[in-house]
């Protein structure tokens, strides 16, 4: 296939997907593995190993929301917001962190990887955030725009110039994601305070 018609349809799939995230539909996990089986051949292709690995990750991660999702559908269709424990939030931002620097070391070492130290750490904190987002946890909206500002300046720099607006339309619909389930959160805790009052 065609580089370049591969990335532009990885991107539009990736754009429906992350923005059926921001409506917390549980559509969005199945075209969001379309999205990561087109994205890891964009990737292979670019030579930035981690994010072709990472997109093979997140495959399973996907699954594994798909399934999670599926049993926590409330009555208009969407999914309830859980927030997350801050002693979880620094256990699981730590393991990123390491897996990252490991497989950045890994990437140097073993292979002819672009970029492997940045493109490893942005691979690991984007497993975090997929983590974060299939337990429903809003913090992975924030996590994914640190992510996805800095993807936009490595794809650049790689000429995936496609790619790298994409994640800068991500960076918007994490915006939208982030205010979107604040939003479905604080209506929740309103809910639960006013059903105990009455």
């Amino acid at each position: 296939m065609n580089p370049a018609i591969l990335e532009w349809s990885a991107a539009g799939v990736s754009m429906l997907g992350v923005w059926l995230m921001t409506r917390r539909v549980p559509l969005a996990w199945p075209v969001g593995l379309i999205s990561v089986a087109l994205y890891a051949l964009v990737f292979a292709e670019a030579r930035l190993y981690s994010d072709t690995l990472l997109q093979i990750v997140f495959g399973g991660f996907l699954v594994y929301g798909w399934v999670r999702w599926r049993g926590q559908v409330e009555d208009d269709g969407r999914v309830a917001i859980v927030p997350l424990a801050r002693v979880a939030m620094w256990r699981d931002l730590g393991i990123g962190v390491a897996f990252g620097i490991a497989l950045g070391a890994a990437m140097h070492f073993l292979t002819n990887a672009a970029l492997p130290w940045l493109d490893a750490m942005l691979a690991a904190l984007s497993l975090v955030a997929q983590w974060w987002q299939a337990r429903r946890h809003t913090a992975a909206w924030w996590l994914w725009i640190l992510v996805d500002v800095v993807y936009v300046g490595m794809y650049m720099v790689k000429s995936l110039h496609v790619t790298a607006v994409l994640y800068l339309v991500f960076v918007g619909l994490a915006v939208m994601g982030l205010r979107a389930w604040t939003v479905a959160r604080n209506d929740a805790l309103l809910h639960n305070v006013e059903g105990r009052r009455g």
